[in-house]
């Protein structure tokens, strides 16, 4: 293992405006105030980020960000995923490692950036990382959670929206674990990502970090006790919501 020396750390906020289930959710309200504002105010308290900056290709959120004293990129439209748009913030923002977090996830806490930050902090060779949670059958088995398995040295297997591993035996030890879509690279790993073309796996499932893997880039996978809420739809949003409140009461007690 080599031991890596002091390197800085970016998180960078990918906030796209237009969704095509939730019209305008990072700005959509959660107990008063926008979603983008808990994302922010989270990763804000995360203390191994040496800056944060939001990406968005949106006048709405820019001068959102700009009234509320948030670091902000307008990026280009054209961009498919956060990736590509955290890629462009790499070519006038430089740092060593780029933290994804993303716009439609409130319900982070500073210890999931602190576990996806920790393998670059220990070991010079990783150039990838993201996160798993334990899940049950139940929610193994549907297909807008995405699933991910592991080597005994924590890289990723596979990613997949159906339920991996398959439990042939119905054995009651198999374990499912739920990705969660935050991600950490080094420049040279987003670098590589923005260059490869969207591989064959990758456009089967649906889902980018395939690239990574079908190209032979190792993923590091960390384990964190803490699920989130992803924000598409606005059962999503009512449920976040929910979650908030229950937080906010539990505070004044």
């Amino acid at each position: 293992m080599q031991h890596p020396a002091k390197r800085t750390i970016l998180g960078v906020i990918p906030a796209r405006l237009d969704s095509t289930r939730l019209p305008g959710k990072v700005l959509r309200p959660i107990c008063g105030r926008p979603m983008l504002y808990h994302v922010f105010a989270c990763a804000t308290r995360c203390g191994l980020l040496d800056d944060l900056v939001v990406a968005t290709d949106s006048k709405e959120v820019y001068e959102y960000c700009v009234c509320n004293q948030m670091k902000v990129r307008m990026t280009s439209i054209r961009h498919t995923s956060g990736t590509d748009r955290i890629h462009e913030v790499m070519q006038t923002l430089p740092a060593d490692i780029y933290v994804n977090i993303q716009g439609d996830e409130p319900m982070i806490r500073p210890a999931h950036l602190e576990a996806l930050v920790q393998p670059f902090l220990q070991d010079a060779s990783i150039h990838v990382s993201t996160l798993k949670t334990p899940i049950g059958v139940e929610e193994a088995h549907n297909p807008n959670c995405v699933k991910v398995v592991t080597d005994t040295t924590g890289k990723a297997l596979y990613f997949s929206r159906y339920a991996i591993p398959y439990n042939r035996d119905q054995a009651p030890e198999t374990r499912y674990f739920k990705h969660l879509g935050l991600y950490a690279y080094t420049r040279s790993a987003l670098g590589r990502f923005h260059q490869l073309p969207p591989s064959r796996l990758e456009q089967a499932e649906k889902l980018e970090q395939l690239r990574f893997l079908e190209n032979g880039i190792p993923i590091s996978v960390v384990e964190t006790p803490y699920d989130t809420i992803g924000v598409d739809t606005e059962e999503d949003l009512a449920r976040v919501e929910r979650y908030f409140q229950e937080l906010e009461s539990s505070e004044r007690i």
